[in-house]
């Protein structure tokens, strides 16, 4: 349950957990590549008037692939977040505060979690610091060794 009806939190703070599938639409349009369900823990509280305060943690594995040599890769994806919610006109300029309109009747997380997914996932992932690459003329892995391809002759 990622969205809460505020009067929940007249009785103190608020437990959200949820389980996003890879088809979740909040996943969708991501660019990424779920290769397990987004797990999803935390608690919104009341923090002052019209402010909440969710305290999260996300956690999945993505699939993707070695940007130098294309090896299928799994990235690892656990990330805390602090997220404020506000009601308070003034902080909508802030981009760290997500604006709530004065006739919410509740704060979905949904957006922050879509949100901290996609700033955790690496663009640029490697299957090891020291990939070689792939050939840049036979295609080789020069993971599993060298190529068979003649050196470049040397210009004269």
């Amino acid at each position: 349950m990622l969205r809460v009806d505020l009067r929940e939190l007249d009785r103190g703070p608020v437990e959200t957990d949820a389980r996003l599938d890879p088809g979740d639409p909040l996943v969708e349009g991501l660019g990424l590549a779920l290769a397990e369900p987004v797990a999803v823990s935390g608690r919104l509280q009341a923090t002052a008037e019209g402010e909440y305060l969710w305290r999260g943690r996300i956690h999945t594995s993505l699939a993707a692939e070695c940007r130098r040599c294309l090896t299928a890769v799994r990235q690892p994806v656990d990330v805390s977040a602090d997220v404020l919610f506000s009601r308070d006109p003034d902080a909508a300029d802030d981009p760290s505060v997500y604006p709530l309109a004065d006739t919410a009747t509740a704060v979905d997380v949904g957006e922050a979690v879509r949100e901290e997914l996609a700033l955790a996932a690496d663009p640029y992932v490697l299957c090891r610091e020291d990939c070689a690459g792939l050939c840049p003329r036979c295609g080789a892995d020069l993971n599993a060794g060298a190529c068979h391809c003649a050196a470049p002759a040397e210009p004269v």
